[in-house]
């Protein structure tokens, strides 16, 4: 059965794959970047890792970039969008605690072996946009603006269009300072530290 996918510019039909064999697909990426980088992985090593041809790797998903991009997309353990405790420090505060240390610890490693990827391919640049940033600032867009809706923020709160940048800032600059890995201890002082008092909302949650 096929279905009409767009990615950017491109739009190309494709077989579906079950769950479970599209999720044994995106693991065996990420392990190969791990193993590899980006700039090493080829998709005729993707298809020897998973048992299958490059023309179906090439049929699903368009190009290495789009593969790459949803299979990190692939990795998140929630839906931001979904999480609604009826507060803002409860909803961000569930956020975290939703990402186990060693899940952060891995993306993290990840996202720091693409860094210099991004720079230098376009399309890689542009698939990890739409399909793995975009989605996550939605869905903590969705957060934010439920708290503007109950009354706990306003909508002109200047900080507000800047709370990704934060949380990514954070991911970024927490390594590079401490010479160890984000975990969930410190995310969640640096919400209250950082993002709540930035927000004019007062610090709490579990």
């Amino acid at each position: 059965m096929y279905e009409t996918v767009s990615f950017g510019r491109l739009v190309m039909a494709r077989s579906r794959l079950t769950p479970e064999r599209a999720a044994e697909l995106y693991e065996a990426v990420l392990d190969l970047l791990r193993e590899v980088g980006y700039d090493a992985l080829t998709m005729d090593a993707v298809a020897a890792r998973t048992r299958s041809s490059k023309a179906t790797l090439y049929r699903q998903w368009g190009s290495k970039p789009e593969l790459v991009a949803m299979s990190l997309r692939n990795s998140k353990p929630v839906d931001i969008s979904r999480i609604d405790t009826g507060s803002l420090p409860g909803d961000l505060h569930e956020m975290v605690s939703q990402a186990d240390d060693g899940q952060m610890e891995r993306d993290n490693a990840l996202m720091c072996g693409l860094a210099r990827a991004v720079h230098e391919n376009d399309d890689l640049r542009q698939a990890l946009r739409e399909l793995f940033i975009e989605p996550e600032i939605t869905g903590l867009d969705v957060l934010l603006q439920r708290a503007v809706a109950r009354g706990e923020l306003s909508a002109d709160t200047p900080a507000l269009k800047y709370v990704s940048h934060m949380l990514v800032g954070a991911f970024v600059a927490h390594p590079l300072i401490s010479d160890e890995p984000m975990h969930q201890t410190v995310l969640h002082e640096y919400l209250d530290a950082v993002v709540l008092p930035a927000l004019g909302v007062p610090a709490g949650g579990d």
